[in-house]
């Protein structure tokens, strides 16, 4: 069982992301909002051990797109497409988790959590649950009204390199430990086989496979996800321990068993591929600095603007 981990906000860059944030939001208004989440979320865990890969994922991608505001939660509407129908997010899944602790929530507090709140501490759940840290979310978040599919487009795809990575890292004020630390969020998932063909297949006109990856691997992935892939839903688990939250994934990447090319881009960087290094020698090293990077990621807080009470809809 993972230590618990307390991360204070101790920097200025942190603490002028977060100024509208507290910990003890809710103290007053609403005391049971995280046994609350907490138990919505464990209870669809036990029926499917997919939720926490989902969960986390979901707010990553969430707070990507104008910061950590639920608009990736919002349903299409006429002429609008969201941002949940866009090509990156058609696989998210899990999103009744959410509404089952809206709901939850409404029944207890109406009106006063956000959606974005409530989110985010699904995704610290998700991590516990998994045999990972748990850690004190910041809350005060704000609902977005906007949700648009061709923002998705902004989201760090699975073939970027570093140059990539850092930029799309660097714009919403994050760096590149917290790039190296949030990757570790691969230690939960599962990669369909349309992220991953490209180091497998056809990878360059000398090449049919990435010779970065381990040769073995390769050729278990390519009778995973052969080509053409006929098969609906393919794919492989993003690391040897998929429903578990443990540094694995760093460990699988220095042996060039790594899934997607931006995880294989940590190594093309002297600093990046050593805190790979650091990671996967050492869970606590790894659990501390996600810890700290999702606290940060998670503050990013920019277009919200009020309290949802369906988080599939606008009020």
């Amino acid at each position: 069982m993972a230590a618990i981990i307390t991360v204070m906000l101790i920097t200025l860059s942190l603490a002028s992301l977060a100024s509208a944030l507290s910990v003890n939001y809710y103290d007053h208004t609403c005391p049971q909002v995280e046994s609350i989440v907490a138990g919505a979320v464990h209870k669809a865990t036990i029926n499917d051990k997919t939720v926490p890969a989902a969960l986390l994922r979901m707010h990553f991608h969430d707070c990507f797109i104008r910061g950590c505001d639920a608009s990736v939660l919002l349903e299409s509407k006429g002429k609008n497409k969201a941002e949940k129908d866009g090509p990156p997010n058609i696989s998210l899944h899990a999103f009744y988790v959410i509404d089952n602790a809206k709901k939850a929530v409404e029944a207890v507090c109406p009106g006063i959590v956000s959606c974005a709140d409530i989110l985010a501490l699904a995704a610290r759940d998700a991590v516990t649950l998994s045999g990972g840290p748990t850690w004190d979310v910041p809350k005060g978040r704000k609902d977005g009204r906007i949700s648009k599919a061709i923002e998705t487009r902004q989201l760090p795809a699975p073939t970027f390199n570093i140059s990539q990575l850092q930029q799309s890292f660097s714009q919403r004020g994050l760096s590149l430990d917290d790039l190296v630390a949030l990757s570790g969020g691969h230690t939960l998932g599962f990669a369909h086989c349309s992220s991953l063909q490209n180091r497998i297949h056809n990878f360059s006109p000398k090449q049919d496979i990435d010779p970065s990856m381990n040769p073995s691997f390769a050729s278990r992935l390519r009778s995973i996800c052969p080509s053409p892939n006929k098969v609906k839903n393919a794919g492989a688990p993003l690391d040897s321990s998929s429903t578990l939250f443990d540094n694995a994934y760093y460990k699988l990447l220095l042996q060039g068993k790594s899934i997607f090319s931006s995880d294989q881009a940590l190594l093309s960087h002297p600093n990046t591929k050593a805190l790979v290094s650091k990671f996967g020698h050492s869970q606590e090293e790894f659990e501390r600095a996600f810890v700290k990077s999702m606290i940060k990621m998670s503050s990013i807080t920019d277009g919200g603007q009020e309290i949802r009470l369906h988080c599939k809809f606008v009020r």
